[in-house]
């Protein structure tokens, strides 16, 4: 073979590892770097399961979970194996916790401080409760949290026979039970009970206990987006609106005026 032959051989066969050295390197993956970061963790207590408000926790009821320090809620209880989840049984949620939720001291109740109702209550505020029917309370779809319009209705006995009249006492208060219910499943229509205990001012409640024994009193369901900010109700002194009626009784007719002054 002759020189030049040679050369030309040597030439590509130079060409030809380098090709192939440069099309690895093309396909080839790229290289990972990893860093390892340290964050400084914090074992806390967390919820195992949902916990419903009023719910009774148990040894059960908890567990231990990493938490990042720096997110770590105000208040939280932290983890002492066994012993932290032995301290917190019988206490009462005094509100809903999610499963994986951390536990702090305001959403639980110590046995003998008090009941969830209570706990619940904003200070200042008294709970009072009324008898509801279908008839006095929509059908009894009133829920816990619903807000509604509280009317009295007087039957009064007038020289041309009965005399009703309807007073607003209060206006957009908020309900904090049904029964002995203080809140409901998702999706439920409604709930059972003879009772509905409302959220007033110390004024509003005693001027209720009067109302009760005056007459009748009814329920309106106010429409969600009434509800305040604050949830209070309106207090005294709300407008009331009048208007007249006719009454048949014993066979005659008598103007009513629907409205207590």
């Amino acid at each position: 073979m002759k020189k030049g032959q040679l050369i030309g051989i040597a030439i590509a066969g130079i060409c030809g590892v380098g090709a192939f050295i440069g099309m690895q390197k093309l396909t080839a993956k790229p290289q990972v770097v990893q860093r390892e970061v340290r964050t400084n963790v914090a074992e806390v207590l967390v919820a195992r399961t949902d916990m419903g408000l009023g719910a009774i926790a148990s040894e059960s009821s908890f567990r231990c979970q990493g938490w990042p320090q720096e997110a770590v809620p105000q208040g939280a209880v932290m983890c002492r194996g066994a012993a932290s989840m032995k301290e917190l049984v019988g206490h009462i949620a005094r509100a809903p916790i999610l499963a994986n939720e951390p536990i702090t001291r305001t959403k639980l109740i110590k046995p003998g401080e008090g009941g969830v109702l209570a706990s619940i209550l904003p200070e200042g505020r008294r709970a009072i409760s009324t008898k509801i029917t279908e008839d006095t309370a929509v059908g009894r779809l009133i829920l816990p949290n619903d807000h509604v319009d509280v009317y009295l209705i007087r039957r009064l006995r007038g020289r041309g026979g009965e005399e009703h009249s309807s007073e607003l006492l209060f206006s957009n208060v908020r309900v904090l039970a049904i029964g002995q219910r203080l809140e409901t499943k998702e999706g439920q229509k409604g709930v059972e009970g003879n009772t509905a205990t409302l959220e007033l001012s110390p004024m509003q409640a005693e001027k209720l206990a009067l109302a009760k024994s005056m007459g009748d009193i009814t329920l309106a369901l106010r429409s969600i987006a009434d509800f305040r900010r604050d949830g209070s109700g309106a207090e005294d002194g709300e407008r009331k609106q009048s208007e007249t009626v006719r009454i048949l009784r014993y066979g005659q007719k008598s103007r009513v005026s629907v409205g207590m002054q």
